[in-house]
């Protein structure tokens, strides 16, 4: 069965009957790899300067919260019953409640849950655990303000290494899913990676791609010493290693300015042991934020550099999308049914390029 990118079903956002709805509960989680008030990273693993480009330090672990969709059914104790994880991102302004808030309510629902919901019920996906989490490694990253200069922005460019020891561990160990990261055997890294999947919109369009792909870190202009390139305050740093070991699905919708250029991430993804299975891009061509800056930037030489290591490419420009939910919900909706949808066989390889009329 062929999965089509198509506009989001105006029922789909329509909430389902309440034997299949999801819920969705904040949880609290410890994190010891974090941005300091002295823009140290604080790490409890062993992490070089030259890695992280700037001083590690030991230091004490933080609390942080994020918010957790389970799927309608879902049974702690049914230890046989296992779920695919999807870990979905905000923008630079927004928190582990953006994707909720932001995307509105229909019959008392968030939209994006009964998104999810339809799915499910309709049988287009197996029942899913969705991971909101906030953004921002540092120690105030409750802060949300746009600050170049803050740790609370340094941390946006740092969430791969909470995402890799403290968050992913965290889910994998509360929640009955597919994957297990204590497992670092060849064979579970493979299994592991293909039952986890990371998006997001703006900003955490940028970190999927630069901190999922292995794109640049960025700092303030005012300790990096240089201009910035998009006028922001911000200019690149080090390179991130890259997450591709744990997600073999990766989406980016509306990613935001300080994404790294379609060259610097498809070398990147060329020099991997393991090929992405999915690489979903998309953004509105009216999006006067993100469309030239970002989009336009990172699709450029991105296939063409990638070498075999991308089984599936999509690039999706919204016609008259602008820097808002129609198009995220669109690029979620469609992301995750190109991730864990049902299908006859598995990926072949193949690019598709193609703009929708409609969200």
């Amino acid at each position: 069965m062929k999965i089509d990118v198509t506009a989001v079903p105006a029922g789909y956002k329509r909430k389902v009957a309440k034997k299949f709805q999801g819920t969705v509960t904040e949880v609290s989680y410890r994190v010891a790899n974090y941005i300091n008030s002295s823009r140290q990273l604080v790490t409890d693993q062993n992490i070089s300067y030259k890695d992280a480009g700037r001083e590690t330090v030991e230091g004490d672990a933080i609390i942080k919260k994020c918010n957790v969709y389970l799927p309608a059914g879902y049974d702690k104790m049914d230890v046989d019953t296992r779920y695919d994880v999807l870990y979905l991102l905000h923008g630079v302004g927004g928190n582990c409640y953006e994707w909720l808030y932001g995307s509105g309510k229909c019959d008392g629902n968030y939209i994006i849950c009964n998104i999810l919901d339809n799915l499910i019920a309709d049988g287009h996906i197996d029942p899913i655990i969705v991971v909101f989490p906030n953004g921002r490694s540092a120690y105030n990253w409750g802060d949300c303000s746009f600050n170049a200069v803050g740790t609370n922005m340094l941390g946006f460019y740092y969430f791969d290494y909470e995402l890799r020891y403290d968050l992913i561990p965290f889910i994998e160990s509360e929640y009955n899913t597919y994957a297990n990261i204590e497992d670092r055997s060849s064979e579970r890294i493979v299994y592991n990676r293909l039952h986890r999947a990371i998006a997001g919109l703006s900003m955490g369009g940028m970190q999927s791609l630069n901190l999922g792909l292995g794109g640049y870190r960025c700092d303030s202009t005012d300790y990096t010493g240089t201009m910035s390139p998009w006028g922001n305050g911000l200019d690149t740093t080090v390179r991130a290693p890259g997450m591709v070991d744990l997600f073999a699905y990766v989406g980016s919708f509306s990613n935001a300015p300080t994404s790294s250029d379609g060259k610097v991430l498809g070398e990147k993804i060329a020099s991997y042991e393991h090929g992405l299975n999915l690489l979903y891009i998309t953004c509105g061509d009216a999006d006067q934020i993100a469309y030239q800056s970002g989009y336009t930037k990172t699709i450029n030489d991105l296939m063409e550099t990638s070498g075999n290591n991308l089984r599936a490419y999509y690039q999706v420009l919204i016609r008259d999308g602008v820097h808002d939910f129609n198009v995220w919900n669109n690029g979620a909706y469609n992301f995750i049914r190109l991730s864990f949808g049902k299908r006859v066989g598995y990926f072949k390889p193949n690019f598709v390029k193609m703009t929708l009329d409609s969200y």
